[in-house]
């Protein structure tokens, strides 16, 4: 008996839900925090060893590339929070229907993108 099973799933042609997106981003997030907040320790032990240090640091902060870094390590740790604390609220039973979860997904992305902004405005 000959199963017809796909053989090459193209993961483009999928209608992923918004809630599995947040998701997605809520995980991935989470490695850029772990791994940035590594860059963000360098910094601020750079910054405590010296004057000169902290004259390093000021200057680095002050490039393009490094703000553009801060912002997405910061964007990522905003974004991060805003979902742990959906999830939170699911742990309490609210927003576990389909539509629930939909709404959360919103207000998640909605919320996560007006910190996100604030913080871009703040860095540059």
């Amino acid at each position: 008996m000959k199963q017809q099973r796909p053989v090459n799933l193209d993961l483009t042609k999928f209608k992923w839900p918004l809630a599995a997106i947040t998701s997605i981003l809520h995980r991935i997030s989470g490695v850029l925090v772990f791994f940035g907040i590594a860059l963000l320790l360098y910094l601020l032990d750079l910054s405590l060893q010296s004057e000169a240090g902290f004259q390093r640091v000021a200057e680095l902060l002050s490039s393009p590339t490094l703000k553009l870094i801060t912002w997405v390590v910061l964007s990522a740790l905003l974004y991060h929070l805003v979902a742990g604390v959906k999830h939170l609220i699911m742990d309490f039973g609210i927003g576990e229907t389909i539509s629930g979860a939909r709404a959360g997904a919103v207000t998640t992305l909605v919320l996560a993108a007006v910190a996100i902004v604030i913080a871009g405005v703040w860095i540059w």
